[in-house]
């Protein structure tokens, strides 16, 4: 029999889904300890964190914990494989469009000013020595794990659940979802711009299912509205063509990856990089329009 949990964290809703009722304390305890581990790791509100000790002494090289490199190289990786547009030195450019506290707090506030990070965002630059365990970022640069390091939890939550404890499990933190079942017995996955929104239903039996969206984080500065998903290219909120993209791709870090730098993209641009990539893609426009790739595994609409 199927059991859930949802709770809050992160500012962000997780849902944990287990396909035996039975496993679902065993998991819950592990994956609130995954949660409290990686926020003590990368946290960028978390001044003891490793990240936060990073950024601090940016243009030094700093000794991290194992979990720490784990987590940048991740993000690294993302860099990489998304062509800069999913990139971890973006840090300095969130906290100057005024993302500088728990977006809680921030919706709140009204007289944000907007800034500009002194240097531009550059993943390359980002120094790992991994024999020593340490990690270092030019002068003025700030690494934000932020999207990577929610998607790798999800993913190394459920893998680590459905081996420990095996059950077929769903982890989802904040719109990314991970999946560990068989073929004939797919989770059900509801994708919407926001939780309580619409949503469409589809069948997920393997990998990972990442919804980026420039509505949810959003606050407002003294200039207009802003959002949490910066362009490395201009270090500004992005203003691509879609203003919600949700992506499946074999894990969770990997749509995560997609789907931050397709809200970087216009039109064209956005096209060829999911052709390139084979991604299945629900998109939304600005005004609202939901487009869909033809691969996309569209079931059925929810209210």
């Amino acid at each position: 029999m199927t059991a859930t949990a949802r709770w809050t964290a992160w500012s962000c809703e997780v849902n944990l889904v287990v396909a035996r009722a039975a496993a679902l304390p065993m998991a819950r305890v592990f994956l609130e300890d995954l949660l409290d581990d990686v926020d003590r790791a990368v946290s960028r509100f978390r001044p003891s964190s490793d990240l936060s000790r990073v950024n601090a002494a940016a243009g030094r090289m700093v000794a991290v914990s194992p979990l720490t490199l784990r987590l940048v190289d991740v993000a690294l990786d993302a860099a990489r494989s998304s062509g800069g547009l999913t990139d971890p030195t973006v840090g300095a450019h969130v906290v100057a469009a005024g993302y500088d506290r728990d977006i809680a707090d921030l919706r709140d506030r009204t007289d944000v000013v907007a800034g500009r990070a002194a240097v531009p965002a550059g993943w390359a630059g980002v120094r790992v020595d991994r024999d020593l365990r340490r990690v270092g970022v030019p002068d003025g640069v700030r690494l934000d794990l932020g999207a990577t390091a929610k998607a790798w939890t999800a993913d190394e939550a459920a893998l680590q659940v459905a081996r420990r404890l095996h059950t077929p499990v769903l982890v989802e933190i904040g719109g990314d979802v991970a999946v560990r079942t068989s073929a004939d017995r797919p989770f059900t996955v509801a994708v919407s711009e926001r939780a309580g929104d619409a949503a469409e239903l589809v069948a997920v039996h393997h990998g990972g299912v990442a919804t980026s969206s420039t509505t949810a984080r959003r606050w407002t500065r003294a200039d207009g509205p802003a959002h949490h998903v910066v362009d490395p290219r201009t270090g500004r909120p992005a203003e691509g063509a879609w203003r919600t993209v949700s992506i499946w791709a074999p894990t969770a870090v990997e749509a995560n990856a997609a789907s931050t730098a397709m809200i970087c993209l216009d039109r064209a641009a956005g096209a060829a990089f999911l052709d390139d990539r084979g991604l299945p893609a629900r998109l939304v426009t600005h005004d609202g329009t939901v487009e869909h790739t033809l691969a996309w595994p569209r079931q059925s609409r929810a209210a």
